[in-house]
């Protein structure tokens, strides 16, 4: 979804996501080529830009966001909450001058709670500070396409005869065509299992979470909160087998989480018990097989989860529903 930009407004780029997890994970994949181009330019005895990539968010500590302030990078990633911290104060908005882009990735994910309105107010806040910028919404899952882009787009003010009018923004919607297969499967405990007996139910279950875990070269299991993401992990480790399985969620220190990331991405992991901390655009590398333990509260984040085994284009996605009860 993109608005028009405005040539006259330098290039500096804001990049919102709404997981701090993913923004770091946004920088890794931009300062790898643009130190990879740098090199290159280098050995070619040519100049190259000096394009800075940061973060701003809650786990970004004091000197770091000193230094943005001394120089406002040209790459500024941040999360919504960040971003109206902010633009409410005089330090903050001057990280936020010069504004030629602004991305908003999964934005499917804010765009339909209170969040999103949090979100889009402070980008329309922006617009007095840096003057019309381009918008760009992604998202691999948003429907309807329309609504999202009067949404992403809002209204310019327009001032005649000292009257104040608004007019909607010009937004191009550039949609994929190709289709996306998945095979999907429901997993029931045995029909001998006790529904009336949570632990024998649990049982059953945890014995088919450890099945995959040890028959797949890589697995994600998502839980649709932290307690319930530690418990199967808990779980699972206590049943017997090969592979250590681990958690991921927003409680966990950023340190612990980007090791799970990487280990799990470099082939040292089995199978990682998360929440909804690694269903958007996380880069983890190759995922087998996707199962969700508990219906997810959308369509959206069901798609979205398992769509994380077969992420390349064309690879078919992997994903099985484990109910906890016989209602879910």
């Amino acid at each position: 979804l993109l608005t028009e930009r405005d040539p006259s407004v330098p290039r500096r780029v804001l990049y919102i996501s709404p997981l701090k997890a993913l923004n770091n994970d946004i920088r890794r994949n931009l300062q790898e080529p643009l130190d990879g181009l740098r090199e290159y330019f280098v050995a070619a005895g040519e100049p190259f830009p000096d394009i800075t990539v940061s973060v701003r968010s809650g786990d970004t500590d004091t000197e770091e966001r000193r230094a943005m302030l001394r120089r406002p990078p040209d790459i500024f990633i941040t999360t919504p909450e960040s971003l109206n911290i902010l633009i409410s104060s005089k330090s903050g908005r001057r990280l936020l001058t010069g504004i030629g882009t602004v991305i908003l990735d999964e934005i499917h994910a804010v765009a339909p709670v209170k969040r999103g309105t949090y979100l889009m107010t402070a980008v329309e806040r922006l617009v007095p500070i840096s003057g019309e910028f381009q918008r760009i919404a992604l998202s691999a899952t948003v429907r309807p396409l329309e609504t999202i882009a009067d949404f992403t787009g809002g209204c310019e003010t327009v001032v005649a005869s000292g009257e104040y009018t608004y007019r909607k923004r010009q937004v191009e919607i550039i949609a994929s065509t190709v289709k996306k297969r998945y095979e999907i499967q429901v997993d029931f405990p045995d029909p001998s299992t006790d529904p009336d007996n949570e632990s024998d139910w649990w049982r059953a279950i945890t014995d088919g979470l450890r099945d995959v875990v040890d028959a797949e070269r890589s697995t994600l299991i998502f839980a649709n909160s932290r307690r319930m993401a530690e418990k199967i992990t808990r779980l699972v480790n206590e049943r017997e087998g090969d592979n250590l399985v681990y958690s991921h969620h927003g409680s966990l220190s950023k340190e612990i989480r980007e090791v799970v990331e990487k280990r799990l991405k470099n082939g040292d992991l089995a199978a990682i018990v998360a929440t909804s901390s690694l269903e958007l655009g996380i880069d983890i590398g190759s995922v087998d097989r996707v199962v969700l333990v508990q219906t997810p509260y959308t369509v959206s984040s069901a798609v979205q989860r398992i769509g994380r085994s077969g992420h390349g284009v064309g690879q078919v996605s992997r994903g099985a529903f484990y109910p906890v009860n016989t209602k879910d």
